[in-house]
């Protein structure tokens, strides 16, 4: 199976249009409707008009714009890890305004109430996936 990158479907090679070119890139790859629409979806109501139906889904939505944010504000800790970062940290940085400004807020919430979660449960649940597999996803990158 390819990743999204061996497709050439990732965010840097085209920040506006990779939710519009991943369904064509991806059935080349041989990837399933279902994947791809999954995929896809994560950009609902912003780059795309396909809304994320099942679970998988909703959370990658939810998640996609939420860890560029908490990984903004590991950037910032001394440590540069989630691992050692607290839910009343990540609040705060969430609540300013101008950290990482690129990072909708209104996405994130939008995503959270399409889980049915409030936002302090998305927010803690992020962290604890993104602290949790912070070393492997470390290691993958290093092997690339």
């Amino acid at each position: 199976m390819y990743g999204l990158r061996d497709l050439g479907i990732d965010f840097e090679l085209y920040p506006e249009q990779h939710c519009i070119k991943a369904p064509e890139l991806l059935r080349d790859g041989g990837v399933s409707e279902d994947i791809i629409h999954g995929v896809v979806s994560h950009g609902y109501g912003i780059t795309v008009d396909v809304e994320p139906e099942h679970e998988m889904e909703k959370v990658l939505f939810a998640a996609d714009e939420l860890t560029g944010l908490i990984w903004a504000a590991a950037l910032m800790r001394p440590s540069k890890s989630t691992k050692d970062m607290e839910l009343k940290s990540l609040k705060k940085k969430y609540k300013s305004k101008g950290f990482a400004a690129g990072c909708s807020r209104e996405v994130i919430e939008r995503g959270a109430g399409q889980l049915g979660w409030d936002l302090e449960k998305l927010l803690t649940l992020t962290l604890a996936a993104m602290s949790a597999t912070e070393d492997t996803i470390k290691e993958e990158m290093e092997n690339m």
